[in-house]
């Protein structure tokens, strides 16, 4: 499975360390950055959302210190629904309620074990459907 994973200087740690944890299990899309130097974390968001709005089938991971920033940029997008986990139960309701495309991790408040698990479970929960489809297609606005 392609997945599209970016984060900023904060972030950049946990983002090599997941890459490298599920390396047989993704094809990781790494949008950067590339180092701990202080960057914009719009500048990594804005291009990770704009690949999943384009595909309803891809999905992405964005890191920062809190989740925060990237969470509110990458929610701009029309069809981009990130959703901020910090433990499994938060990441599986996303999944299920929300139909998230875009796991956002605050790598300044998990540690590496628990984004992995956090990621395994996001990954392997469907979207329910039923009374949150309609919920679901409420979220754009147009």
């Amino acid at each position: 499975m392609k997945v599209y994973i970016a984060s900023d200087h904060a972030g950049y740690e946990l983002k090599e360390l997941i890459k490298k944890h599920f390396a047989d299990q993704f094809e990781w899309q790494d949008l950067g950055t590339h180092s701990t130097e202080s960057v914009d974390y719009p500048d990594f968001a804005h291009p990770l959302a704009e690949k999943v709005a384009q595909d309803n089938e891809l999905r992405g991971v964005l890191i920062c210190g809190t989740g925060n920033g990237v969470a509110i940029t990458a929610n701009k997008h029309a069809n981009v629904r990130a959703a901020l986990a910090w433990n499994e139960d938060i990441a599986k309701l996303a999944r299920q309620h929300n139909d998230a495309n875009v796991l956002v991790l605050p790598a300044r408040f998990i540690l590496p074990e628990t984004a992995f698990s956090i990621i395994e479970c996001f990954f392997q929960t469907p979207f329910e459907g039923g009374r949150h489809t309609q919920r679901v297609a409420k979220i754009n606005i147009r």
